[in-house]
């Protein structure tokens, strides 16, 4: 096993960023400059910042986003398949092939399996950490990161094909107020922390022993159009003011 970082609480982490080439909102979205760096080196780089992994691997099937991976800090021991690269293809196959390639390939097994979507640019060491540190004090299978969207589902509504109001849970909204709703959250994607065994045992990422990490709504932005990089930037902009007063 390799040495454990200072912020793993003694668990071999593998950090896995995954990065494919194609994107329809943002050509080319995983290496576009966000704040003077690709995209994804932001990740790269609170995923090393935070202490808590033993390697940092990018899954890509793109040569350039490896190539930048690379200068960046990030391992790239294979090429992701194209079979796993399309607009419909989710996470999990592709971290089970992950998994499964450095087993064969590298005889790696790490505890946990720390997952990192590169359109998460805002998340910081902070909320890694945490991540963390909630796997190891409650021995998590998994533990996902949240956030408290301002819009409570309880006011929300589906229409029909005619634009007629379906309310979702009349009972609980009426003559309720808003601010005495039960909290509600919300994926926002930026960070799985998933013991391996776990993957490699099922389907899908959540068991009974899920927890969550709550994060604010200003770190859960995930970048999927233009302007999405330009609040990013903004809010970069003052959330690093405020976490480096002068």
């Amino acid at each position: 096993m390799s040495n454990i970082p200072d912020h793993s609480h003694g668990l071999d982490i593998m950090g896995l960023i995954t990065a494919r080439g194609g994107s329809k909102g943002i050509p080319r979205k995983n290496v576009v400059s966000i704040a003077g760096k690709p995209l994804i080196a932001h990740t790269i780089k609170s995923a090393s910042e935070s202490g808590v992994a033993n390697r940092i691997i990018i899954s890509t099937d793109d040569e350039e986003i490896a190539e930048v991976s690379r200068n960046w800090g990030g391992e790239v021991p294979f090429m992701r398949p194209s079979e796993l690269s399309g607009d419909l293809d989710t996470s999990f196959p592709v971290v089970v092939h992950a998994i499964q390639w450095l087993d064969l390939h590298e005889n790696y097994k790490p505890d946990y399996v720390l997952l990192l979507q590169p359109t998460s640019p805002l998340r910081n060491v902070s909320d890694i950490r945490k991540a963390v540190t909630i796997a190891y004090e409650k021995d998590a299978d998994c533990v996902i990161s949240v956030y408290e969207p301002k819009q409570h589902p309880s006011w929300m509504f589906e229409l029909t094909d005619e634009n007629r109001f379906v309310d979702f849970n009349p009972e609980e909204r009426e003559l309720t107020r808003r601010q005495s709703l039960r909290p509600s959250y919300m994926l926002n994607g930026a960070i799985y922390l998933v013991k391996r065994n776990v993957i490699l045992e099922q389907t899908h990422f959540y068991t009974d022993r899920t927890f969550a990490l709550i994060m604010p709504a200003e770190r859960s932005m995930d970048i999927d159009r233009i302007i999405d990089i330009q609040v990013a930037e903004l809010l970069m902009q003052e959330l690093g003011q405020k976490n480096h007063p002068s």
